[in-house]
């Protein structure tokens, strides 16, 4: 278990959230987020009693079990709903719960956001959020790259009285690190006085047997690192998995760029999450398509044919130019962004034209599901060396194809 202390709530999350609301005032300074209420998107409330006054459960239920009365008295649902454990029931009651709320502030992961808010616009009638929410002015979101939702979101967005903002939080059931403090830039502050002491391992460092740590003094601007923390909580040198970019030492401020395992290296191309996650972006652009997920593998090397990689994309727009297109725009995106993958794709060499599938509506959903991960704070992988997942998403995707062949034999 991860632990999740007094000090850590107060002088960690809590803290977060309200330097966050000050920083967008700061740069707001006419918002009027107050006078509304905060929908606040979180997980199940599934709390398990260990005896000596502690529990364990999903951070989001604890925080929200915990909230200081001046968040809690603004938030909405209720917390009955908020905490419903039932993924699907949950989305329909929030969407009936909310829709007729002065909603000011949204809060929570983009790709689960535009499920609720989709069925906010479904069970109101509306064509657009700002008909339902006419003074919503902020979105806080984290836990994946935001690029490849933002269209999708602005699409929906309409008129508002005020203009709607996206401020990023870099945050985990393990603390709050970062947040951003200006707007119209993707980079965040380093939120040192959290109690939380960081040490940075240089992202050639992270597959070692012994690597070496950085303290702060010790970073370079533009170089990757991975965060190793030690908390207020209890943990003691951490490793969390994400991988940082550091963009500016006075003061410090970083982007997230991925996770130690979140990457491709099957033919030494070094593929990182936010290489996948800008390239998806940019074929969305020039290609009029809106991306729900994706997630991707390696396609390892046979005997009569090249390796490379395999796609498997959940549109919300298909591509207007054709998949094959939309595959080539994002295979130019990496080879601009990557140059080992760059030689890799030279003459087809060690890497082949990446291969991309358009999955049917739902089929991460089903996946997810399968896990017993839908919903809240669950995440679909972006990239894995291994199969297993595009396996499983392949079955699903198999199953999808005969039930609706069934169906149309049937009719």
């Amino acid at each position: 278990y991860l632990p999740v202390t007094r000090s850590a709530l107060f002088g960690c999350h809590f803290k977060g959230g309200q330097d966050l609301l000050a920083l967008f005032s700061d740069a707001r300074p006419l918002s009027k987020l107050y006078g509304g209420k905060h929908l606040v998107l979180g997980g199940s409330s599934s709390l398990m009693e260990l005896g000596s006054h502690g529990y364990t459960g999903d951070l989001s239920a604890i925080l929200v079990d915990n909230l200081p009365i001046w968040v809690e008295s603004r938030r909405t649902p209720h917390r009955d709903i908020a905490l419903m454990d039932g993924w699907e029931e949950k989305v329909d009651a929030m969407a009936l719960a909310t829709m007729d709320e002065d909603v000011r502030i949204l809060a929570g992961i983009p790709s689960w956001m535009l499920v609720v808010v989709k069925r906010v616009l479904e069970r109101s009638g509306a064509s657009t959020l700002g008909e339902v929410w006419p003074n919503l002015q902020l979105f806080m979101h984290g836990g994946v790259n935001f690029s490849p939702y933002r269209a999708e979101f602005e699409s929906l967005i309409g008129n508002t009285k005020h203009t709607l903002d996206y401020f990023e939080t870099h945050n985990a059931s393990e603390g709050l690190f970062g947040l951003q403090d200006r707007l119209n830039e993707d980079d965040l502050l380093m939120m040192l006085d959290y109690g939380i002491y960081f040490e940075f391992v240089p992202i050639s460092e992270c597959h070692s047997a012994n690597p070496i740590s950085l303290e702060l003094r010790e970073l370079e601007v533009g170089e990757e690192y991975a965060l190793v923390i030690s908390t207020n909580a209890g943990l003691w040198r951490y490793a969390l998995g994400d991988v940082i970019r550091v963009t500016e030492v006075h003061p410090f401020r970083m982007q997230v760029s991925g996770r130690v395992n979140a990457y491709l290296n099957a033919f030494g191309e070094e593929l990182m999450g936010h290489q996948a996650e800008k390239a998806m972006a940019e074929a969305c652009t020039l290609s009029g398509a809106m991306v729900r997920d994706f997630t991707a593998a390696p396609v390892y090397m046979r005997s009569n044919r090249t390796g490379g990689h395999e796609w498997f994309i959940e549109f919300v727009k298909k591509p207007q130019t054709g998949m094959l297109e939309f595959m080539d725009f994002l295979d130019a995106s990496l080879i601009r962004q990557n140059s080992d993958y760059a030689v890799k794709r030279t003459g087809g060499l060690a890497i082949e034209q990446p291969i991309g599938h358009a999955l049917e509506p739902g089929t991460f959903d089903a996946w997810l599901k399968s896990q017993g991960k839908l919903g809240g704070q669950h995440k679909v992988p972006r990239l894995s060396n291994k199969r297993d997942l595009i396996e499983q998403i392949e079955s699903i995707r198999q199953r999808t194809s005969e039930d609706q062949l069934k169906s149309v034999e049937s009719d």
